[in-house]
């Protein structure tokens, strides 16, 4: 599977609203996959100083990505591939 990164603004939100946020992305990504079209919810960076937000998801397609994020009424400039380095 590809990562993806899921760019978005969210401009004064505020912890139980990025928590909810959170909850809303897991939440349908794991719908999707019940569904038979596998996305799993990564991790999100914030970035408060200007409300910026970076998502990262694993699916097949960045069309699968964007429809989790509408099924969970999420706002997002931009699906993107990305390589996601973890700690070695």
């Amino acid at each position: 599977m590809t990562v993806f990164a899921v760019e978005r603004t969210l401009p004064g939100v505020t912890m139980e609203g990025l928590a909810g946020a959170q909850a809303a992305a897991i939440g349908a990504a794991e719908r999707s996959s019940a569904e038979g079209r596998s996305v799993r919810y990564l991790r999100s960076v914030f970035l408060p100083g200007d409300g910026r937000c970076l998502c990262l998801f694993e699916a097949s397609d960045a069309e699968a990505v964007r429809r989790v994020n509408d099924a969970a009424g999420l706002p997002y400039l931009a699906v993107t591939e990305a390589m996601d380095l973890p700690r070695p």
